[in-house]
């Protein structure tokens, strides 16, 4: 019997982000909670209740200990036997290694993304980035930091390499708690904001190398400053 071909429309397109579908109940918990403790609302080292997370969520104890295995395999929290858990901290030895891993990947996506966006992608990341700025101007630090966020993770979807994109959102993960306060320096937001500009730019260009090289700087200023903010505590 001849293999049937699929349609024409089937093969996925380079900057086509991943389907949605429905999440379960315990997908929502983990991530809102996920979103607690990058943003610092859940302290590195504090101390987890159940009770007050379930009455918050108004969820039973079952979806709210399923949320609690999934971050904890993420690393973010640690379950203690029979204590419940806690927040992990965040050690700038392993930060420091998950970035010069990061720094390697951007360059990599920038190559990608010069020759797989096409005009409709480009003016998106524009979209993005002039809103971004908009935030940056009025002093809008969590408003700036949510859209860079959904920013880097577009680039890196239109880049178009499913590997790329997993092992990214799995790095990002681990760094964000560290990554948002380094944003929220008045300093290094300035020097994030001028190193966003050269992306663009290279990415409308289409320069390859270019693109590769802002990136890559971008993650590798970032991580200095994610680290050195760990150190001065």
């Amino acid at each position: 019997m001849d293999d049937i071909a699929p349609p024409a429309d089937a093969t996925p397109r380079h900057d086509e982000a991943p389907r949605l579908r429905r999440l379960s109940l315990y997908e929502v918990v983990a991530e809102r909670l996920r979103e607690m403790v990058l943003e610092g609302e859940l302290p590195p080292g504090g101390r987890i209740s159940e009770k007050k997370l379930c009455e918050t969520f108004e969820v039973s104890r079952t979806p709210l200990r399923e949320a609690l295995k999934v971050l904890a395999n993420e690393g973010i929290i640690e379950l203690l036997p029979n204590r419940g858990a806690k927040v992990t901290e965040v050690e700038p030895r392993e930060v420091a290694d998950l970035f010069e891993v990061m720094v390697e990947l951007e360059g990599l996506s920038g190559r990608l993304l010069a020759s797989r966006a096409d005009e409709v992608a480009i003016a998106e990341i524009r979209d993005l980035h002039d809103r971004m700025m908009a935030h940056y101007r009025q002093q809008e630090r969590q408003d700036y930091f949510a859209l860079n966020q959904r920013l880097h993770r577009r680039l890196t979807e239109i880049a178009g390499n499913r590997v790329l994109l997993e092992l990214e959102a799995s790095l990002t993960v681990k760094v964000t708690r560290a990554r948002y306060a380094a944003n929220l320096q008045l300093g290094r937001w300035e020097e994030s904001a001028r190193e966003h500009q050269a992306i663009l730019e290279a990415l409308e260009r289409r320069d390859g190398e270019g693109l590769a090289r802002a990136m890559r700087e971008h993650m590798r200023r970032t991580g200095e400053a994610v680290i050195q903010g760990l150190v001065d505590g």
